[in-house]
């Protein structure tokens, strides 16, 4: 287990791998931000957000919560999206699950967990949505990963229900926003290929919040 001191020792050391490959490395990153993706994950702390995309400091524009929730009521992620899609201008939301979630697994089970209650009801509420699909697999571990899967589906939807994200859409054609699972086991991200104008269309009789109407 890495020590409380030997935290400073690394950060000396990273400091000194990226100014021997960019002298200017620091003074760069402390110009400003120009993100093109703003990651939205879980609070895991088996999940970097930067490293399993391959990204460097400045190039992702990131939010966690355990598992990796959109709710309305939840100021905080609403600032996040807000500031990421007006003033950063990004180009693409990815809202990012893993398998073997806790947070996932702690909603699958009927029992009261406290004030974790509130929060999990938004994953218990995805199963309810998908219960006939997800009571259909008898195999229990692939029941827990279907669920980390259409929960991701369901956070994306949440996205795209915001005024900020489908004005911004209706002006410049971003963001788009992706679903995307992080297999701890091989270290692979999984792409779900959601539709993302179809579930626009499909979401507008009721969350249309522009006077748009999408066509496919």
């Amino acid at each position: 287990m890495t020590t409380y001191q030997q935290i400073f020792e690394n950060n000396r050391n990273w400091v000194a791998s990226k100014t021997a490959l960019d002298v200017d490395f620091f003074k760069k990153l402390a110009s400003d931000q120009n993100p093109e993706y703003l990651y939205i994950g879980c609070s895991d702390s088996r999940v970097p957000a930067n490293e399993i995309m391959g990204l460097d400091s400045g190039e992702v524009f990131v939010h966690r919560n355990i598992a990796n929730l959109v709710c309305a009521t939840d100021l905080n992620v609403m600032a996040v999206i807000n500031y990421a899609v007006r003033y950063l201008d990004i180009k693409h939301i990815i809202i990012c699950g893993h398998y073997n979630c806790g947070g996932v697994k702690a909603a699958m089970q009927p029992k009261d967990m406290g004030i974790l209650n509130p929060w999990l009801r938004n994953i218990r509420d995805v199963y309810r949505l998908h219960k006939e699909e997800l009571n259909a697999i008898t195999d229990e571990k692939q029941r827990y990963d279907r669920l980390v899967e259409l929960n991701v589906q369901e956070q994306c939807v949440n996205v795209i229900k915001l005024a900020s994200v489908q004005q911004e859409y209706v002006k410049t054609g971003y963001p788009i926003v992706h679903g995307w699972v992080f297999d701890l086991k091989t270290g692979l991200l999984k792409d779900l290929n959601l539709d993302f104008e179809k579930i626009l269309h499909d979401i507008q009789e009721i969350y249309n919040l522009t006077d748009t109407n999408w066509k496919r």
